[in-house]
Formats: C-alpha cells, sequence, structure tokens
C-alpha cells in the first residue's frame, strides 16, 4: 500500500489516455500527485508512463487497462485501486467513444450507454469509502452540463429499436446530469459532484470511429475554432485543490449551470437510478459497486 505526503493527492482519471482525461493525468503529476489512468489501449498507456517518467513521476503513475463498458470490469479495477490506494481524492470522469453502429457490452448493454454512463454510475459509487477516507474529495463528471439536446428515453434505454450514434451520445450526456443530480440527493459518499462541460476542444479522442463527412468536420473544426486542451481543462485541475462546498455544482464553459432545469429533475434521476440498479443485477448481478445506504457526518442515513 503506498503512502504519499498529506499535502498530495491521489487522483483516478477514466479516460486518461486521450484528449482531456491525458491532459489532467498530465497536470496533476506536474503538481505533485499520485495518478492512475484507466483506459482501454495498451499502447497508450505505455506512452503515458513514459511521460510520467520522463517527469521523473513515474512512481507517482499507473495506468489500468480495462474495457470500461463492461461491469465486470470496473468492478476489477475498483478493487485493484482499493489495494493500493485506500485515500482517492478525485475521480475525473472522462470516457466516451462513438459507435457508428449499435455494440454492445460484455454483458449485453449497449456500448454507449455502458462507457460513457454505466461506468460512471460505477466508479463514483464503487469508491465511496476511498472518498470518505479523504479530507475533501471530488468527482468531476466532463460530459456536456447546461445543454438541452437529448432525452433519456427510458421506454428504450438501450436503443434496441432505433439506434443512432447522435441520439446514444445526446442520451448519455442527460443520464450524467441525472446522475450528478442523484449523486447529490442520495450519496453513497461525502463527495462532491462537479458536473463540466468544456465547450469545443481541440482533442479528437473518441472520433476514429465516425464516417465522413462528420469526422471531417470535425477534424477541421478542432483547428481552427476549439480551444486547446490545457485551456479547457484549466478549470477542473483547479477544482481538484479546491473543490466547491456544494454538494452539486454544473459548469458550462465558464458559465454557472441552473441546476433547476429538466435536466436535472429528481425524480427522473431517482428513476435512472432505480433502473440502472436492476440492469446491473439482471445483466451481471449483485455488484459491491452498486450503491448502499450510508451515514454522513451528522449520522443520519442517506437514503437511496
Amino acid at each position: 500500500m503506498r503512502k504519499q505526503s498529506p499535502s498530495k493527492k491521489t487522483v483516478v482519471v477514466q479516460g486518461g489516455t486521450d484528449g482531456m482525461g491525458r491532459g489532467m493525468v498530465m497536470a496533476r503529476l506536474k503538481a505533485g500527485d499520485t495518478v492512475i489512468a484507466l483506459g482501454s489501449n495498451v499502447e497508450k498507456g505505455r506512452r503515458l508512463s513514459r511521460e510520467a517518467a520522463a517527469l521523473g513521476a513515474g512512481d507517482r503513475f499507473r495506468f489500468i487497462r480495462a474495457n470500461l463498458s463492461s461491469i465486470a470490469e470496473n468492478e476489477r479495477v475498483v478493487a485493484e485501486i482499493r489495494e493500493q490506494h485506500p485515500v482517492i481524492d478525485a475521480l475525473v470522469l472522462c470516457a466516451n467513444r462513438q459507435a457508428p453502429q449499435r455494440e454492445v457490452s460484455p454483458e449485453g448493454l449497449e456500448f454507449t450507454f455502458g462507457l460513457y454512463y454505466l461506468s460512471r454510475y460505477l466508479l463514483s459509487h464503487g469508491l465511496r469509502a476511498e472518498f470518505d477516507a479523504a479530507p475533501a474529495p471530488v468527482i468531476i463528471n466532463i460530459a456536456a452540463a447546461g445543454l438541452k439536446v437529448g432525452k433519456v428515453n427510458f421506454a428504450d434505454l438501450q436503443f434496441e429499436e432505433k439506434y443512432s450514434t447522435i441520439r446514444a451520445q445526446m442520451q448519455a450526456g442527460r443520464t450524467n446530469d441525472l446522475l450528478g443530480r442523484s449523486l447529490a440527493d442520495e450519496p453513497s459518499s461525502k463527495a462532491r459532484i462537479v458536473l463540466y462541460h468544456p465547450g469545443f476542444t481541440k482533442t479528437l479522442g473518441g472520433i476514429a470511429h465516425l464516417k465522413q463527412p462528420v469526422k471531417g468536420i470535425i477534424t477541421f473544426l478542432s483547428k481552427v475554432a476549439a480551444k486547446s486542451v490545457e485551456a479547457a481543462i484549466a478549470p477542473m485541475v483547479a477544482v481538484i485543490d479546491s473543490p466547491p462546498s456544494e454538494r452539486l455544482t454544473g459548469i458550462n464553459q465558464g458559465k454557472s449551470v441552473d441546476l433547476t432545469m429538466d435536466t436535472f429533475d429528481p425524480a427522473r434521476a431517482r428513476k435512472l437510478a432505480e433502473v440502472t440498479r436492476r440492469l446491473v443485477v439482471t445483466h451481471h448481478g449483485q455488484s459491491p459497486l452498486l450503491p448502499e445506504a450510508a451515514k454522513d457526518r451528522d449520522g443520519k442515513g442517506f437514503s437511496r
């Protein structure tokens, strides 16, 4: 089990080998933190390890390869993290990849739902004990907070009838809004939740599978109209050092998000949490990553 200076932090970055995730990994290593990067590409993980070593931070960096669309893989990742890191100060959620055709996870759930939403749900709840061991833990969910496009289609949550890349992505954005609301209203840990939409950023991670002309348009815009990764992540790099006092915060391109928007509806958040639990149990079985009743600082039980 690793020990570190109490002034430094331990940060987990989901989707840590590309784009903003990679940027967060490097920024926090430079700040002196211990960083665990989660990703699916072994070569990118090795490359990141070499870059960490070049910074003199090789002993503070760890890459865990995983297919994060899989429930079982999320369980394995959490178990590996817990073995070495009893305290987690920050979890940064970045993983996403567009799928031009409908794909399914190893457990049979729609891929975008599994990677872009369910992994974030499982990691956020699964590391609850490690968050509670930290003085000021924070979960940063980089998605599309503040946008109104897309909806959560409870009648066909897995897009078994009509799949499209755009609809799947937009639904995932809205499920992450509802995840933020449920984590705040019915918390399983004391971690503060920050939902962050950085705007258009110069990162091509996740578009390799897109078809033309969409891929070409995004590539062009990323060159002429997007902010740099460093500029996009700067506010969240700072949030790790100074988490907000509010349980839930939303930021869209530097502006506070109105958390009374319909996309953060508490009733729909509770419904999604219940449906998610049932999906996990049905497709995988009981999981230690599912939230349990917990107690806050005042000893009052958190409802589920």
